[in-house]
Protein backbone atom coordinates (compact mmCIF):
# COMPACT_ATOMS: atom_id res chain seq x y z
CA UNK A 1 0.00 0.00 0.00
CA UNK A 2 2.64 2.22 0.92
CA UNK A 3 5.86 3.14 -1.11
CA UNK A 4 9.29 3.01 0.42
CA UNK A 5 9.55 6.80 1.89
CA UNK A 6 6.63 6.29 3.54
CA UNK A 7 7.34 2.97 5.40
CA UNK A 8 9.21 4.43 8.64
CA UNK A 9 6.44 6.61 8.95
CA UNK A 10 4.17 4.19 8.46
CA UNK A 11 5.50 1.75 10.70
CA UNK A 12 6.43 4.20 13.40
CA UNK A 13 2.74 5.75 13.50
CA UNK A 14 0.66 1.68 13.29
CA UNK A 15 -2.19 1.05 15.66
CA UNK A 16 -0.93 -1.31 18.14
CA UNK A 17 -4.24 -3.13 17.34
CA UNK A 18 -5.48 -3.41 13.65
CA UNK A 19 -7.93 -1.19 11.96
CA UNK A 20 -10.21 -2.18 9.63
CA UNK A 21 -10.23 0.68 7.21
CA UNK A 22 -12.58 1.12 3.86
CA UNK A 23 -11.64 1.78 1.41
CA UNK A 24 -10.97 5.73 0.74
CA UNK A 25 -13.29 8.05 -0.16
CA UNK A 26 -12.44 11.47 -2.77
CA UNK A 27 -15.86 12.92 -2.56
CA UNK A 28 -15.46 16.80 -2.23
CA UNK A 29 -16.75 17.96 0.95
CA UNK A 30 -17.44 21.35 1.76
CA UNK A 31 -16.05 23.27 4.22
CA UNK A 32 -19.73 24.55 5.34
CA UNK A 33 -20.77 21.12 5.60
CA UNK A 34 -17.09 19.88 7.36
CA UNK A 35 -18.16 23.04 10.48
CA UNK A 36 -21.37 20.95 10.81
CA UNK A 37 -19.21 17.98 11.50
CA UNK A 38 -18.29 19.10 15.09
CA UNK A 39 -19.43 16.58 17.29
CA UNK A 40 -22.02 18.87 18.12
CA UNK A 41 -24.65 18.41 15.25
CA UNK A 42 -27.07 16.06 15.79
CA UNK A 43 -26.89 13.50 12.74
CA UNK A 44 -23.63 14.48 11.51
CA UNK A 45 -20.47 12.87 12.00
CA UNK A 46 -17.20 13.90 13.54
CA UNK A 47 -14.66 15.13 10.99
CA UNK A 48 -10.88 16.49 10.92
CA UNK A 49 -9.28 17.46 7.92
CA UNK A 50 -5.84 17.28 7.56
CA UNK A 51 -4.03 19.09 4.57
CA UNK A 52 -7.14 18.68 2.53
CA UNK A 53 -8.29 15.35 3.22
CA UNK A 54 -11.05 14.62 5.31
CA UNK A 55 -10.93 11.83 8.32
CA UNK A 56 -14.22 10.67 10.14
CA UNK A 57 -13.02 10.32 13.64
CA UNK A 58 -16.68 10.08 15.22
CA UNK A 59 -15.72 6.28 17.04
CA UNK A 60 -12.50 8.34 19.31
CA UNK A 61 -14.51 9.54 21.52
CA UNK A 62 -11.23 12.42 22.16
CA UNK A 63 -12.71 14.15 19.70
CA UNK A 64 -16.22 14.47 21.33
CA UNK A 65 -17.41 17.77 22.97
CA UNK A 66 -15.74 18.74 25.90
CA UNK A 67 -12.21 15.73 25.40
CA UNK A 68 -8.90 16.88 24.39
CA UNK A 69 -9.33 17.30 20.60
CA UNK A 70 -12.25 18.59 20.22
CA UNK A 71 -10.42 21.30 19.52
CA UNK A 72 -9.87 20.01 16.34
CA UNK A 73 -13.51 18.61 15.37
CA UNK A 74 -14.98 19.98 12.48
CA UNK A 75 -12.15 21.79 11.16
CA UNK A 76 -8.80 21.81 9.05
CA UNK A 77 -6.65 22.28 11.53
CA UNK A 78 -2.93 22.17 10.30
CA UNK A 79 -1.21 25.08 11.94
CA UNK A 80 -2.44 23.44 15.44
CA UNK A 81 -1.33 20.08 14.47
CA UNK A 82 1.97 21.25 13.38
CA UNK A 83 3.04 23.46 16.10
CA UNK A 84 0.71 20.99 18.47
CA UNK A 85 -0.89 24.07 19.76
CA UNK A 86 -4.44 22.80 21.49
CA UNK A 87 -6.15 26.40 21.71
CA UNK A 88 -9.20 27.35 19.20
CA UNK A 89 -7.70 30.11 17.86
CA UNK A 90 -4.62 27.76 16.32
CA UNK A 91 -6.95 25.00 15.17
CA UNK A 92 -6.65 27.10 11.88
CA UNK A 93 -5.10 25.85 8.15
CA UNK A 94 -1.77 27.68 7.65
CA UNK A 95 -2.54 31.59 7.27
CA UNK A 96 0.28 33.57 6.16
CA UNK A 97 -1.52 37.08 6.79
CA UNK A 98 -1.73 35.99 10.39
CA UNK A 99 1.35 35.18 10.72
CA UNK A 100 0.51 31.25 11.33
CA UNK A 101 3.01 29.83 9.07
CA UNK A 102 4.68 25.94 9.95
CA UNK A 103 8.34 25.90 9.61
CA UNK A 104 10.29 23.09 8.27
CA UNK A 105 10.07 21.24 11.25
CA UNK A 106 6.11 21.90 11.86
CA UNK A 107 5.36 20.69 8.74
CA UNK A 108 7.15 16.99 9.44
CA UNK A 109 4.52 17.40 12.75
CA UNK A 110 2.17 17.85 10.48
CA UNK A 111 3.31 15.25 8.28
CA UNK A 112 3.26 12.87 11.07
CA UNK A 113 -0.13 13.84 12.05
CA UNK A 114 -1.42 12.62 8.69
CA UNK A 115 0.65 9.82 8.19
CA UNK A 116 -1.38 9.02 12.20
CA UNK A 117 -5.08 9.64 10.78
CA UNK A 118 -4.82 7.50 7.87
CA UNK A 119 -3.79 4.89 9.95
CA UNK A 120 -6.60 4.76 12.28
CA UNK A 121 -9.47 6.83 10.33
CA UNK A 122 -11.31 6.09 7.72
CA UNK A 123 -10.90 9.04 4.63
CA UNK A 124 -14.23 10.44 3.69
CA UNK A 125 -13.18 12.90 1.13
CA UNK A 126 -11.14 15.82 0.00
CA UNK A 127 -12.11 19.42 1.35
CA UNK A 128 -12.99 21.92 -1.02
CA UNK A 129 -10.47 24.02 -2.21
CA UNK A 130 -10.25 27.55 -0.26
CA UNK A 131 -12.51 30.23 -2.14
CA UNK A 132 -10.21 32.60 -3.90
CA UNK A 133 -12.90 35.22 -3.81
CA UNK A 134 -12.40 37.66 -1.80
CA UNK A 135 -15.43 40.47 -1.01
Amino acid sequence: MSDGTEQPKTGKFRPKQPVDLPPSKDDVITREYLSKCNGENEGFPTYVAIKGTVFDVSRNEAYAVGKSYHVFAGKEPNYGLGTSKLAPEFAVPEDKERGLVLTESERKVLEDWYTFFKNRYAIVGRLEPESSVSL
